[in-house]
């Protein structure tokens, strides 16, 4: 593997560490097997209750815009701001980092009083429910790096839409899914299924994966390619990485 690419070899080593850690953890992740195949992929189903936006994502996307900006787009300056942000990434390679951007901002409206309470209102109108998610990490030959597929349905079985997909990321990501084509959620073509997913588009790992890397391996810490980038993508939609695997990395 190179500093900023991985290999299919390497793929499977990272994801064999990630089930070992999740096992301990109780995080549920399970390798699939592709019949007649050497491939396969990480699974994970999970249950959250979300709200859904129902207005069009151009006017999610303003409404978002009125939060100011967030160190949680991901852009490739974002990413590079300074070495020591690096370096805690690396460090804990977990989504608390990114979801503790949210909490922040949140805990600065509360602190705003009601007006703050007031704009994340009015950028949620929608009805809150319970959503199954199934998470698909696999690897991309063309890109050479991982690629997160999910699907989503409620309780009764229904599929969401890629309206109702959007409607339903966290307004603090709306902006940089308009803007940033890497986070881009569309919906494709299971690669090794067959059937309809939704995916974030890896077209941009490499750029704002380089930067974490080489700040590993400029101070030799150890790092699983596949945990780092889960914890930088996952919680655009949802998928969160708990702090206690940096406790046991």
């Amino acid at each position: 593997m190179s500093s900023c690419v991985l290999d299919k070899e390497t793929f499977r080593h990272c994801c064999q560490l990630l089930l070992q850690l999740s096992e301990q953890l109780g995080d549920c992740w399970c390798w699939v097997p592709v019949q007649d195949s050497q491939d396969g992929y990480l699974r994970k189903t999970a249950l959250r209750l979300v709200t859904i936006d129902s207005r069009p994502f151009g006017d999610q996307a303003e409404s978002s815009s009125e939060l100011g900006p967030h160190n949680s787009c991901l852009s490739g300056p974002d990413v590079q701001q300074n070495d020591q942000d690096q370096s805690a990434l690396i460090g804990s390679a977990n989504g608390d980092i990114i979801r503790g951007d949210i909490e922040d901002q949140d805990n600065k409206d509360n602190r705003d009083g009601d007006d703050g309470e007031d704009r994340i209102c009015r950028m949620c109108e929608g009805s809150s429910q319970v959503l199954q998610y199934e998470y698909h990490i696999l690897f991309s030959c063309s890109y050479r790096a991982p690629v997160l597929y999910f699907r989503v349905c409620t309780l009764e079985g229904r599929s969401l839409s890629l309206e109702e997909v959007w409607g339903s990321i966290h307004p603090n990501f709306r902006l940089c899914l308009q803007t940033s084509p890497f986070t881009m959620v569309t919906q494709q073509e299971h690669p090794l299924l067959g059937q309809a997913f939704f995916m974030l588009h890896p077209c941009r790992t490499e750029d704002f994966m380089r930067p974490l890397l080489q700040a590993a391996q400029d101070q030799n810490r150890p790092v699983n390619y596949v945990l780092t980038w889960l914890s930088m993508v996952g919680p655009v939609v949802g998928l969160d990485v708990s702090l206690k695997y940096s406790t046991q990395f």
